[in-house]
């Protein structure tokens, strides 16, 4: 008798993610000692978020398609260039009060700067161009191929060193962009290997999830409560109407900026690798993935909403809005297969049967 636990997994907005996460966070509250005991290839899922990572960066750069249209490579850079000046806006901000450690005590226990410039960085693919299929033009679907180079921890790195804080060296900012850059070339220069790297993309987000779930304390995560909901709140409210201003500035109707004010499921992996690449962000990097991970859920349920609502506010069928102006290029799986909405294909935004 087959059983749907992938449906069931998708149910949970960011759930491929999100679900994995959290039984690697049981076992490893109830059971912390449980990689040393069984070694060998067990132990290793406790110990090898880095590889996979690496693997996973390789496989997503070669789903980015450099021959976007002018158009796509317009929209696409407008929104990531305004997610790029806002974290680094915030950054700036609150690394002159908090510096590199996370609050130490009262209701804001636990909120670092490094949470908050990870999770305005790295945008739900998946959701927004099923958004975008659905309620904005077609052809701004394409923008995220451009939008997905915020993948990754390069960005946060680099913001968080402009910002005045703890930088990092030029090997690791090199290193940590490396395998992106590697996968978008074997994918420009060989379409068949593009087709072959891109299936694993969603594959491995759940080796992802329960390999970062294996360092967490679900202690932490209890004591996240409503901060984890403000900071996703922040991300979608606030860095929604920066985004949507940019958008509207550009000659967009606003869809695509609100759109893409989410936190996608890989940004909860950005503060391991920026702990392991400097120290002085260890004590940050629980806290702050226990708050992206909340943020994953809470933008993930409010961005549709709010972006629908927006959409029935601006006249019906505007001349040419919604059709395409152009070929789309060929973005991948991306982020969708653990981003997008269970249940929606990601270009159509029509509902399906969960396989």
């Amino acid at each position: 008798m087959a059983v749907p636990i992938k449906a069931c997994v998708e149910k949970v907005p960011g759930g491929l993610m999100l679900v994995p996460m959290l039984v690697g966070a049981l076992v490893h509250t109830t059971a912390p000692g449980s990689g040393e005991f069984f070694g060998s290839f067990t132990g290793a899922l406790f110990t090898g978020l880095p590889a996979i990572l690496a693997v996973f960066y390789v496989c997503l750069g070669s789903t980015l398609d450099v021959k976007a249209t002018p158009y796509i490579a317009k929209k696409g850079g407008v929104l990531l260039g305004t997610k790029i000046l806002f974290a680094l806006v915030v950054g700036v901000l609150m690394g002159h009060f908090l510096g590199e450690s996370p609050v130490s005590g009262g209701a804001f226990a636990g909120l670092s700067t490094l949470a908050v410039v990870a999770a305005l960085n790295d945008t739900n693919g998946g959701l927004y161009m099923s958004l975008m299929a659905q309620f904005g033009r077609k052809r701004d679907v394409g923008a995220y191929s451009v939008m997905s180079l915020e993948s990754g921890p390069f960005l946060t790195m680099v913001t968080l060193g402009v910002a005045g804080l703890s930088a990092f060296p030029w090997q690791t900012l090199v290193g940590a962009i490396l395998p992106l850059a590697f996968g978008m070339l074997l994918g420009n220069l060989d379409p068949e290997l593009r087709r072959f790297l891109a299936p694993a993309v969603p594959a491995l987000v759940p080796f992802l999830g329960l390999s970062l779930g294996l360092t967490l304390n679900l202690t932490a995560v209890w004591e996240a409560g409503l901060l984890g909901v403000a900071l996703g709140l922040f991300v979608v409210l606030v860095g929604g109407a920066a985004l949507l201003l940019a958008d509207k500035a550009s000659g967009g109707d606003g869809i695509a900026g609100l759109a893409a004010a989410t936190t996608a499921g890989n940004a909860a992996v950005v503060p391991s690798i920026v702990a392991s690449a400097n120290p002085v962000y260890a004590p940050a990097a629980q806290s702050a993935t226990v708050l992206i991970a909340s943020s994953v859920v809470v933008t993930s349920l409010l961005c549709p909403l709010i972006t629908a609502l927006w959409a029935r506010r601006l006249p019906r069928n505007p001349p040419a809005a919604r059709e395409t102006s152009g070929p789309v290029p060929d973005e991948g799986p991306l982020h969708a297969a653990h981003d997008a909405p269970p249940g929606t294909d990601r270009l159509s935004g029509a509902q399906h049967d969960n396989k």
